[in-house]
């Protein structure tokens, strides 16, 4: 007869409600399934008596599970049977009709059982830059998933292990705003500015370990004006709205380039918010460099956008309209022009 042991699991990673269920649902059935033990959840630990073997077995399934729920971001009763009935790896593929089926293109599994992937051609040519370039400028219309795409390649790099650590930063430009008139500390004033990027996150990695990501710098979130003087080693960094940045600040973003990084750099050059429009460094920035081996450049289009399709036709207007000035301000120019010539 086996002898009677217990050991104490911890389960800190995982948000205690999701791997437990409404009503311990999970739980309960984890339980079901293991008659010949007993379990006892006391917040973020389990306490498992049985026999030795018994438990072993089922801390690696256990394990399995909570590995599962960091790759695909939700568990149901059909995921817990398949976990604790053989187990499965985060490699294995989830069976029909009871878990996400992968794909191809798929770039990571969010929260809730969302697939991130690429939905158009140039969101599929970004990804595949990512292989071949340490550097890509993407650029493009609002809604065409620029930044979107680019945090699931650096969340998938992390889970991957292929870098220590996200960084995501965009400039801190007021577009009509004022800083000064918000309230709150400095923090409070600057968090609006990156709440887009908080947005993804929040869409791809479990709340409470996103919570843990960013309170030991594993995901950091900052202005640009953060990034002076860093090196940025074993790296993934975002520079997102970089229309904004001026031509010193993107030189400064760039040559924080340490070793194994990946810098993507977002931006829409018909969004300039800065006071002077021609101040923007990006354009420049992307002139200068672009026979620069190893840098890769994709350019989005209103094909791209996967926003409400409302949003193709309000940037299409905007185009129109913008046209329209420009060829009301060129006639201005060349009447004056003309008024010059008249009073010579």
């Amino acid at each position: 007869m086996s002898e009677t042991v217990d050991k104490v699991i911890s389960v800190e990673n995982i948000d205690t409600r999701e791997l437990y269920g409404a009503k311990n649902v999970y739980l309960e059935q984890i339980k079901a399934l293991h008659p010949k033990l007993k379990i006892i959840a006391r917040g973020h630990t389990l306490k498992v008596l049985g026999a030795k073997g018994d438990i072993e077995r089922f801390e690696r399934r256990m394990q399995s599970l909570i590995d599962y729920y960091d790759r695909y971001g939700h568990i149901s009763k059909e995921v817990v049977d398949q976990s604790f009935a053989a187990g499965f790896t985060t490699g294995d593929a989830p069976k029909e009709g009871s878990t996400p089926i992968r794909d191809n293109e798929a770039i990571v599994y969010g929260n809730n059982g969302i697939v991130v992937k690429a939905r158009t051609e140039n969101q599929r040519k970004l990804v595949n830059l990512y292989d071949k370039c340490d550097l890509i400028f993407a650029t493009g219309p609002a809604g065409t998933g620029k930044t979107y795409t680019a945090i699931a390649l650096a969340v998938r790099a992390l889970r991957d292990r292929q870098v220590r650590r996200v960084i995501l930063t965009r400039p801190a430009v007021e577009a009509g705003e004022k800083l000064g008139f918000l309230p709150g500390d400095m923090k409070e004033k600057l968090d609006p500015y990156l709440q887009p990027l908080y947005d993804a996150l929040n869409d791809m990695i479990p709340p409470l370990k996103l919570q843990k990501f960013i309170e030991d710098g594993t995901v950091q979130i900052a202005p640009l004006a953060y990034m002076r003087g860093r090196t940025l080693d074993n790296a993934f960094v975002i520079l997102d709205e970089a229309q904004n940045t001026t031509r010193s600040q993107i030189k400064m973003f760039l040559t924080r380039m340490g070793r194994n990084a990946k810098f993507i750099v977002t931006g829409d050059v018909t969004q300039v918010d800065l006071p002077h429009k021609s101040d923007s460094g990006l354009v420049r920035a992307m002139n200068t460099v672009k026979d620069i081996q190893g840098i890769g450049f994709v350019e989005f289009d209103r094909s791209d956008i996967v926003r409400h399709e409302l949003v193709k036709h309000i940037v299409d207007a905007f185009d129109r309209q913008d046209k329209i000035e420009e060829q009301r301000r060129r006639e201005a120019r060349e009447q004056k022009e003309s008024e010059k010539e008249i009073t010579k």
